[in-house]
């Protein structure tokens, strides 16, 4: 899809459709107004006579308006403007997307920027109308052997901007909402993929493949060996059961001053995850496929961050492991040391994400990083204490916590902050060991899960993101969402803006 931005009256406006909002109780939006003035009345006396409430997910189209230049009418439903929020914003907008594809329309011009949404500004809603019709047009059937072949005309999206003030806004409105669109396909497809394609040496390709796309992206894949050399005994007590060999992927982003300490996102990339010698339950075993998300959300965050040549350091490190019982597989019980030196009692093998994130964690202190954030599908507790809305967020650097939350709210992509207190570390205590990879109680699951990274955060800011009740959705929906992508990227377009406001007044 490509999309622009543009000023200009609606009734001026020569396209195959013209797109207009309509609140509930039959009141036009400022810009349908506008049209209806040019066109003596016609959309005022059609609603009058009822033909649309102006409700949510309502629409209705018209050809043949007297005195448009427009070949078509959408008039789109936006409910009440006092309900206006961010998720109302991305229903109408989606609804938009549905109902222009049966239009039979090549182009739109799209006046839905005066709406007034709660809290939000204009570059604000043209990024999200980019996002939002990027996804609703996303489709996994690369494995189909007949494809569904849905009608979809529409080529060009046209969204529009009060004047000439707002286009070089709007534009990089819609620049962001196109990389940030990209990365969350990358992510799903990767997600979306089986087992026995997307393995750590298929995750491994992609990132060289990346590499070789964005040329300011550099590419390094540490096998078993060498991590065997390093001493990552905990992430390779995780592979011991898999055919598949692990890898750690490095990718490298060094578009910052050399002297700007690198940001690091470590992704979670458990291929396929059994349970190990604790295994699964066998219902929704199949879903075990996107515990591999947290990786696939770096992979596309790092797409975002090149396409858009950020002028910054970023490091995404994704330790990739297959979790499999087998002969030569970890124990509940057995004793492995992880790359920091310290021991650890595996009690379950299904606690698994934990043990590769902790290596590849005490491996990004040789970045002396600004800040190190990780995401993983790491513990149905959190799926039990948040549900499936926000990400859960843990951290030992209060600043770091609040950036990353004023980031969510901001991408429309939000997390819910957890406490990290000491009070929880002593569910970690081993008899055998440094400490047990879980506590002795079901209690505060997601929390004690973030307690024992946070002993290989010691070094660094740090953020964990578990993204278990997120990653995917489940049932008649299946499938993944991209997420945290938003989230990430709008986190490092802030950090961007922070580097610039600094070394703007550094000048100065």
């Amino acid at each position: 899809m490509e999309f622009t931005v543009k000023s200009g009256n609606p009734e001026k406006q020569r396209t195959a459709c013209l797109v207009l909002g309509v609140y509930e109780s039959r009141r036009l939006t400022v810009s349908a107004e506008q049209f209806d003035a040019a066109v003596g009345g016609y959309l005022g006396n059609l609603l009058r006579r009822g033909d649309l409430e102006g409700k949510p997910g309502q629409s209705l189209l018209l050809f043949n308006v007297p005195d448009a230049l427009c070949e078509r009418v959408l008039l789109v439903g936006c409910g009440r403007e006092r309900d206006l929020d961010d998720r109302r914003f991305q229903q109408i907008m989606t609804h938009v997307a549905t109902a222009l594809n049966e239009t039979g329309a090549t182009e739109a011009v799209v006046y839905l920027t005066d709406l007034a949404v709660k809290g939000r500004d204009l570059n604000w809603k043209i990024r999200q109308m980019v996002e939002v019709v990027e996804g609703s047009q996303y489709r996994f059937d690369l494995l189909k052997s007949k494809k569904d072949a849905p009608r979809r005309s529409l080529r060009k999206i046209i969204l529009s901007v009060p004047g000439r003030r707002e286009l070089a806004g709007g534009e990089q409105a819609v620049i962001e909402g196109v990389a940030i669109s990209a990365g969350v396909k990358l992510t799903k497809d990767l997600g979306n993929l089986p087992a026995n394609l997307c393995t750590p040496t298929y995750l491994a390709e992609q990132a060289q493949t990346l590499a070789r796309e964005f040329p300011a992206l550099r590419v390094e894949v540490l096998e078993e060996a060498d991590m065997e050399r390093l001493g990552m005994g905990a992430l390779l007590a995780v592979t011991r059961g898999s055919a598949q060999p692990a890898k750690l992927i490095r990718l490298d982003y060094r578009q910052g001053p050399a002297a700007h300490k690198p940001y690091v996102l470590v992704g979670k990339g458990v291929t396929f995850d059994t349970g190990g010698i604790s295994l699964k339950p066998g219902e929704s075993m199949d879903e075990m496929k996107y515990d591999m998300c947290g990786a696939a959300s770096v992979l596309g965050t790092l797409r975002a961050c090149a396409e858009l040549k950020l002028p910054l350091n970023v490091t995404g490190l994704i330790p990739a492991v297959e979790n499999m019982p087998g002969g030569r597989a970890t124990r509940p019980g057995d004793i492995v040391t992880s790359l920091s030196g310290q021991t650890i009692e595996i009690l379950n093998t299904d606690a698994e994400g934990r043990l590769i994130l902790c290596d590849a964690m005490t491996y990004a202190e040789r970045d002396e990083p600004a800040a190190v954030i990780d995401i993983a599908t790491l513990t149905g507790a959190c799926i039990i204490a948040l549900g499936r809305h926000p990400h859960g967020l843990l951290s030992n650097h209060p600043p770091l916590a609040h950036a990353l939350t004023a980031a969510g709210q901001a991408a429309a992509d939000r997390v819910w902050e957890l406490p990290l207190w000491e009070d929880y570390q002593e569910g970690l205590d081993s008899n055998f060991a440094d400490m047990a990879n879980i506590s002795g109680s079901r209690d505060g699951g997601a929390i004690m899960a973030a307690c024992f990274l946070s002993r290989f955060a010691k070094k660094y800011h740090w953020a964990h993101l578990d993204i278990a009740g997120t990653a995917w959705k489940t049932g008649k929906a299946k499938g993944a969402t991209g997420r945290p992508v938003p989230l990430l990227t709008q986190y490092l377009l802030d950090r961007a803006a922070e580097a610039q406001r600094e070394d703007g007044r550094a000048a100065h």
